[in-house]
């Protein structure tokens, strides 16, 4: 959703601000959608307690901001979060605006990795995925799922950004994918390995000529795959397999086969003795990071699961994995 959807939206008497502010945000290259929502609730509430000039005075935010009964502490974080940003664009500007302190939304310490899948899990994934019957509810799953899955494996793309690929966004001919409005807005072009490319011409081939702007992985009614069909599917898949599933978002998650692919492609380079800072931005720019620090964070899991080729590669070339801090 642009800003442009917002606009009229912000009738308080800071609406104007709201809207040049959201707009200064997707300027940068953020979506900022789900902040604006939560922006244009406060300015409802800013409206219904009778705002009348333009400021944000400390008695009305901190009502707004106050922690409401059964609500999580992510959600309450996400409403002090966008108050406070706006609060700061306000300030800014030159306007009066009680900013709530950043300690409101510290962030918890995370103890969540990634389930990182073994190559031998990956192959009895696929091959479960192969083994696919269609339904009456799902009558081209046997056909998309193979290739969607190998698509954030063998490619470590996003599943928002599989399951928006245009016909126009495959070249098949050149092996080449356009994924267009990524994560940080940004489009970019990924070339899949050859085995992939062919089996994804043998998909195309099956599917047969359709328009340009068609979806490559098409829902039976041929707009883009939901994601929670993709996930209910993965999670059958592993079943198949037989591989344990600790619940909805513990993992193994859709989203850990990229966190796989990342991996899996540093282990390979570490135990071929590759030069890692060299390869590093390239793995960066491949799976759209915006920047380094994404891409390094794989270094560390490789450090935690495999520590026997973080004690070879620093003994080779020295302090190549860095380490965590207090580590």
């Amino acid at each position: 959703m642009s800003s442009s959807k917002f606009k009229g939206h912000f009738q308080s008497a800071v609406g104007p601000l709201m809207e040049q502010f959201v707009q200064e945000k997707q300027a940068c290259g953020y979506r900022y959608n789900a902040q604006a929502r939560l922006l244009a609730c406060f300015d409802r509430f800013l409206s219904d307690e009778a705002l009348s000039a333009c400021e944000l005075p400390r008695s009305i935010s901190r009502k707004w901001t106050a922690k409401r009964p059964h609500e999580s502490k992510s959600t309450h974080d996400q409403r002090i979060g966008a108050v406070r940003q706006f609060a700061l664009f306000m300030c800014r500007l030159g306007y009066a605006a009680d900013v709530p302190d950043r300690s409101l939304t510290a962030r918890r310490t995370s103890s969540f990795s990634p389930r990182i899948l073994t190559h031998a899990e990956i192959q009895r994934l696929f091959r479960a995925a192969d083994q696919l019957t269609p339904t009456a509810l799902s009558p081209m799953r046997h056909l998309v799922m193979p290739e969607v899955l190998r698509l954030l494996y063998g490619c470590g793309l996003r599943v928002g950004e599989v399951l928006h690929l245009r016909v126009a966004d495959v070249d098949l001919e050149r092996g080449i994918l356009t994924v267009r409005d990524g994560k940080f807005r940004k489009d970019r072009l990924v070339p899949p390995a050859l085995p992939l490319v062919q089996r994804l011409r043998v998909y195309a081939q099956v599917m047969g000529d359709r328009p340009s702007d068609a979806y490559f992985f098409p829902s039976p009614s041929d707009g883009p795959l939901s994601h929670s069909s993709i996930y209910w599917l993965y999670r059958e898949l592993l079943l198949r397999s037989g591989i344990p599933h600790a619940g909805r978002g513990k993992g193994p998650r859709v989203h850990d086969l990229r966190h796989a692919y990342a991996v899996h492609a540093l282990l390979r380079w570490c135990q071929d003795g590759a030069d890692l800072d060299a390869k590093l931005p390239v793995l960066a720019t491949y799976m759209g990071h915006q920047s380094l620090a994404g891409t390094q964070r794989y270094l560390h899991l490789i450090a935690e699961l495999f520590p026997e080729i973080t004690a070879r590669t620093g003994a080779a070339f020295g302090d190549v994995i860095p380490r965590r801090n207090g580590s």
